[in-house]
């Protein structure tokens, strides 16, 4: 049997092992993991820091799931080089030999090269280490969290839950620019805000301040010091390439793969975050899951490629639906439909009688449907009057016509 080494054992991984030894594997596996566990669901990570569900809720592969497979696991152990000529593969505990080797190192988070970014209780929030940092502090205790995405948002959210005074700190004018446009923010903010979250927008971060080697407080520009005794930076990921790097493979801001997920190098492939495909980079599941099911099909010998697919975003902040997809940016050639009522928000972008965009806050039932729109281009005219209240309705004319925005 041909030797197979999986390096990173993220959901992407799992995925692809899922496919692969889904029928007889004709490979002698090995997955290896820096952390000391295999593939959990790690955007449930926020439900655990919520107390809403407990790490072993969130396990997708245990150990009996490897056991079943023949899968060995060498897991709490970091991969120190790949040796292309000899296919060897460098590790803690002794080196792994293979015949073909899959890279799923995923990304690292993004930490602001601040002053003071090194003390003790500044973190990132990635893992379930991360997570039980959070968790361990006590009801009461202050913390700040720098950004305003997702990530953050659900950050700010956990510690809130557990009676933590919590500070977000973002440097754009509204949270979640990417997928949310002002209005719909600003319902999002008054949300958390109700919760107790206190959200700075347009704070500059000057300097992260400590004594005895441990964080106190975040200095704004404005002289301002919010004071904490935990700092959570949720600022961004980076495609994790060192090891790739190192090993002589090619690289940009990912590891370069073709659509089959071959890098450089015809034994070696990447999965997941650490890839770059034509110039993109991923960080949402979907295209991973993509990602995960040709490159199993793949390294079975069966033809299969990965297409990069237009994609929407559906997310629950602390029980706020929020849904975008397409592009929402404003300008005169486009036409805006709105809707608003008690806490509801939605809006639709028309250029040339086709739908581009949508954003949508408190009801997101349609988001699948206005997505389908976006993807197929076609045109909307004849439901233009009713089409902001859904599939259910777009036609009907008896109902009331949606607000133009000027």
């Amino acid at each position: 049997m041909e030797r197979l080494v999986v390096i990173g054992a993220g959901m992407a991984a799992g995925r692809m092992l899922e496919h692969l030894t889904a029928a007889t594997s004709e490979y002698e596996i090995t997955l290896v993991n820096a952390e000391p566990r295999g593939t959990y669901n790690r955007l449930m990570l926020s439900p655990v820091l919520a107390g809403e569900k407990t790490y072993p809720d969130i396990i997708t592969h245990d150990d009996a799931w490897y056991a079943a497979r023949g899968i060995k696991t060498r897991f709490g152990e970091r991969v120190l080089g790949i040796d292309r000529a000899v296919k060897r593969v460098a590790c803690e505990t002794g080196p792994l030999d293979y015949d073909r080797l899959v890279i799923a190192t995923g990304s690292s988070p993004f930490i602001v090269p601040l002053p003071g970014h090194d003390l003790d209780g500044v973190i990132p929030y990635r893992d379930l280490e991360d997570t039980e940092r959070m968790m361990s502090l006590p009801m009461g205790a202050k913390a700040v969290v720098i950004g305003g995405g997702l990530l953050g948002l659900e950050a700010a959210a956990g510690m809130a839950a557990r009676g933590i005074d919590v500070t977000v700190i973002h440097i754009m004018g509204h949270l979640m620019e990417r997928q949310l446009d002002p209005e719909a923010a600003s319902l999002l903010q008054a949300s958390l805000e109700a919760k107790g979250i206190a959200i700075l927008c347009d704070a500059h971060s000057e300097a992260i301040l400590g004594e005895a080697g441990h964080v106190t407080g975040l200095k704004l520009k404005d002289g301002r010091v919010i004071p904490c005794d935990l700092l959570c930076m949720a600022v961004g990921i980076r495609p994790a390439i060192q090891l790739a790097k190192e090993a002589g493979l090619a690289t940009d801001k990912g590891i370069i793969v073709d659509d089959q997920l071959r890098t450089s190098d015809a034994d070696i492939f990447a999965l997941g975050e650490c890839t770059e495909h034509r110039g993109a980079i991923f960080g949402l599941v979907a295209p991973l899951y993509d990602q995960a099911d040709v490159l199993a099909k793949t390294l079975r010998g069966e033809p299969a490629t990965f297409v990069q697919k237009s994609l929407s975003t559906k997310l629950k902040v602390t029980g706020c639906d929020l849904f975008s997809a397409g592009d929402f940016a404003e300008s005169a050639e486009r036409e805006n439909i709105l809707y608003r009522e008690d806490g509801i928000y939605k809006r639709l972008i028309l250029e040339e009688d086709r739908l581009i965009g949508a954003v949508m806050y408190g009801d997101t039932g349609d988001g699948a449907w206005f997505f389908d729109l976006i993807q197929s281009g076609q045109a909307v005219s004849e439901v233009r009057d009713t089409l902001i209240f859904g599939e259910a309705y777009a036609g009907k004319a008896a109902l009331p016509r949606c607000s133009l925005a000027a």
